[in-house]
């Protein structure tokens, strides 16, 4: 007969086995498990299964273990999952790609019916068409002021209605009509809400950003940071070239409306006494365009002239006309 073990030892070993992946995992999913069933808890454990744990448990007990374990090894960054347990989660320790995981959690969703009392996850919009209802159950469709008809002895929803709204309660009439139809509208199975990844906490949807968006965003920050330095004169790298440039209009227009003048001024000077120097400058320039596009392109070759044989006389043959 095997030995029934106690809760203190239960807690016990539940302690070890959260302080060991904690050890071994540097990344760890929280995700919500509301409406999650065990059986379609254990189909998402078997497809996780190789690189991936999931561990469960009571929200008091997790946070005591991590707050020990942090206190024990003076790992600090622990102590950052402890305000992420709220209500009904848990917790996906893996070695693998974090966005790649979480695909494949997403992976494992499974229909439900709208119970009473559940908070509508989505809005429901019931479709216009036959519902192979007789007419005597047309009393669940005035009380929701659906619009129906009959046809060929069955009830017929005339137009979509919006049955049930994003944030609302499921009713008693909603979910008899819903289940009388046949639909399933919800959804349920692990939702990620937040990831941890070596002491960093952040959003799920920074796991779907590419180099692409990052490239852009750091653009983008780069460039509020040249017109924030260039607005209060602050030198920063991203602005130098920016304030080189404007120094350099600055002392060449000094330069131009006085006498003052150095070498990179001497050759505007001379164009601006002579503004036929500057066309003559702009020519090669214009040619090369018109040519190659700039590249330098070969001329275009002259067309060979085949200039035809003369064609030879009858006299050249010595043979005349009236010969």
């Amino acid at each position: 007969m095997a030995v029934k073990t106690s809760k203190a030892e239960k807690k016990i070993a539940y302690d070890h086995k959260l302080c060991q992946l904690l050890d071994e995992y540097s990344q760890i999913l929280i995700v919500a498990a509301d409406n999650v069933g065990s059986n379609q808890l254990q189909n998402i454990r078997k497809g996780l299964r190789g690189d991936s744990v999931i561990l469960m448990g009571k929200n008091t007990m997790m946070k005591r273990s991590i707050r020990l374990h942090a206190e024990k090894t003076g790992n600090q960054a622990f102590l950052n999952l402890i305000p992420l347990l709220v209500g009904n989660v848990g917790l996906i320790f893996t070695r693998g790609d974090l966005k790649e995981v979480s695909e494949e959690v997403a992976k494992y969703k499974v229909g439900a019916p709208a119970r009473v009392g559940l908070i509508a996850p989505i809005d429901v919009i019931v479709p216009p068409g036959n519902t192979g209802l007789d007419p005597s159950q047309t009393s669940f469709f005035q009380v929701l002021n659906i619009p129906t008809k009959i046809n060929k002895g069955t009830v017929e929803i005339i137009t979509p209605v919006e049955l049930i709204r994003k944030g609302e309660k499921v009713g008693s009439s909603e979910a008899a009509l819903l289940a009388k139809l046949g639909i399933r509208p919800f959804s349920y199975g692990l939702v990620v809400q937040t990831v941890y990844d070596n002491g960093s906490v952040f959003t799920p949807e920074v796991l779907d950003l590419t180099e692409d968006d990052l490239m852009e965003k750091f653009t983008t920050g780069v460039s509020m940071v040249t017109s924030l330095s260039l607005a209060i004169s602050y030198p920063t790298l991203a602005a130098a070239p920016h304030m080189f440039i404007n120094a350099y209009k600055n002392v060449l227009a000094v330069a131009v409306a006085t006498e003052y003048s150095f070498p990179q001024a001497d050759k505007v000077k001379e164009y601006l006494k002579d503004p036929s120097k500057f066309a003559v400058a702009a020519a090669p320039v214009a040619a090369a365009d018109a040519t190659g596009g700039g590249g330098g392109g070969p001329p275009p070759k002259e067309e060979e002239k085949n200039e035809e044989p003369a064609e030879e006389s009858d006299e050249d043959m010595g043979l005349g006309l009236f010969d």
